[in-house]
């Protein structure tokens, strides 16, 4: 079986950069999604960047996202982490999408915590909910340019073990949260009653517009990867709810404790060569 791809030369250009610029590179690596980014604020020897020093990340333009590289520390280990991201509804396409994840790992990152703001599917749950990815639909899948890289390695896609030391990381942090299944649609408009019905029908518990371009990659970067989404609003598709994109970034925002309490286990983990427990995904 082959081994996992390399950062390309790009990648490793714009780590150089980053550097330059007084970045850190790390095993821990961390997408923050929308509404999430003033986790940054908990991190030490913090060094923050625009993300334009890289010369190579796209800026976004979605609410939410600040569009920064933060180098800092947790717990004594070094971190890496993406200050919001670029969507497939701003005009970029899955090999752009990934040049975050990219970047991580050309600045070293092994492990990577990907997070999302996401709409529950499921009458039993509430906002500020988390919701660890355990599988994912993918109803944007399309063609890059250039062609996309061959496919990963076979094997799950979230790490089975991460996704028990999320769930138990996450309880710890006094917040709820379950395994499921992540859909991934196009945006920026919001889901139909209908397609809400379809997509529970389909297996998902939730929804959202980013995540599994950056989780491809990973996977393909040989990165061990979980994926955590913030449930901001619950579908119900009998009694229709409006949602706009700043009452999102607010809800998204009351998880910030769960997904703290995950980059703290994640860390952990990291310094103790994997050895760290976290319980099971029950």
């Amino acid at each position: 079986m082959e081994g996992p791809d390399g950062p390309g030369r790009e990648a490793l250009d714009a780590a150089r950069r980053v550097r330059e610029a007084g970045g850190r590179g790390g095993p821990l690596g961390v997408v923050l999604g929308t509404g999430l980014g003033a986790v940054v604020d908990r991190l030490e020897e913090a060094v923050t960047l625009p993300v334009e020093v890289s010369g190579w990340l796209l800026p976004p333009t979605a609410t939410g996202h600040a569009g920064r590289i933060v180098c800092g520390s947790v717990r004594g280990l070094r971190i890496v982490v993406l200050q919001g991201r670029v969507h497939a509804y701003e005009g970029f396409d899955d090999a752009s999408i990934a040049r975050g994840v990219e970047l991580l790992a050309a600045l070293g990152v092994t492990t990577l915590l990907v997070t999302n703001a996401s709409g529950g599917l499921r009458a039993d749950m509430a906002a500020g909910e988390l919701l660890v990815v355990d599988d994912h639909i993918d109803l944007v899948r399309r063609p890059s340019r250039p062609p996309a890289p061959r496919a990963s390695a076979a094997g799950p896609a979230y790490s089975p073990r991460l996704v028990g030391m999320a769930l138990a990381a996450a309880r710890r942090a006094g917040v709820r949260a379950r395994p499921g299944v992540y859909a991934r649609l196009l945006g920026p408009c919001y889901e139909t009653r209908a397609e809400y019905r379809m997509l529970l029908r389909a297996g998902a518990d939730v929804a959202g517009m980013s995540t599994v371009p950056e989780v491809r990659a990973a996977r393909r970067l040989g990165i061990e990867v979980v994926a955590v989404s913030v449930i901001t609003n619950v579908a119900t598709p009998d009694a229709a709810e409006e949602t706009d994109a700043e009452e999102v970034c607010r809800l998204a925002a009351t998880g910030a404790e769960g997904v703290w309490g995950v980059m703290l286990a994640l860390a952990d983990d990291l310094r103790t060569g994997g050895t760290f427990g976290g319980g099971n995904a029950t």
